[in-house]
């Protein structure tokens, strides 16, 4: 994607949905911290059914080490590889506990220490949480950063390292929302919908997809 097209592209996506939120549902830092750890290679739907029940229950740090791996289990066993991340989740939130006085940390370093949180994952913390303006590469980010030559790159990190150097400064808070909702309701994996695409005329991509 040409520099000049870079601007109109993220200034169309702006324009369509000013203040993007994510699709996962979460109402403190620890609660989108559990959300995102027990995301992975599920769907924000499936997460929020089973959030929906267990956080009422437990929805803080204390509240899921009382509750135990088992207990915890319960509640998101619907949810893909649920028995690693509720081991996961609760020995985060032993950490938190003991080593943060229960409250999620705002550097990616004390983040990224945490058991089962990852690059991605941390960035979506400092992101939605702390207003940080991070890129959290997932499926979505890498396919359309790639397809439309936004920031073409082999790894998620090269793809992140890229956003970071090609998005303009006013669209970073946003820019890791805006793509992910375009790579899930329009640019998606198997025939991206060219025809009825907003950002068509700022992208690399070819052929464009025809309408049906």
């Amino acid at each position: 994607m040409k520099k000049a097209d870079i601007e109109p592209f993220f200034a169309t996506l702006e324009a369509a949905n000013p203040t993007p939120e994510t699709e996962l549902e979460y109402s403190t830092p620890f609660e989108l911290l559990a959300a995102v750890l027990l995301s992975a290679q599920a769907t924000d739907v499936g997460v929020n059914k089973a959030t929906r029940k267990l956080f009422p229950v437990a929805n803080t740090p204390q509240a899921i080490v009382d509750l135990g791996v088992e207990g915890l289990e319960e509640y998101i066993k619907t949810i893909g590889l649920y028995r690693s991340k509720a081991k996961h989740l609760v020995e985060a939130a032993r950490m938190l506990v003991e080593h943060h006085g229960g409250e999620v940390p705002k550097t990616r370093a004390e983040l990224e220490a945490l058991p089962g949180v990852g690059r991605k994952t941390a960035n979506v913390v400092l992101n939605v949480a702390f207003g940080e303006p991070t890129m959290a590469v997932d499926t979505h980010i890498f396919r359309v950063s790639n397809r439309t030559g936004l920031a073409p790159g082999k790894t998620p990190l090269e793809v992140e390292l890229k956003l970071e150097k090609r998005v303009p400064e006013k669209y970073r808070l946003h820019a890791h929302h805006w793509l992910i909702l375009h790579g899930r309701y329009t640019c998606i994996a198997r025939k991206p919908q060219c025809w009825q695409c907003a950002v068509s005329p700022y992208c690399d991509y070819k052929p464009k997809t025809p309408a049906p």
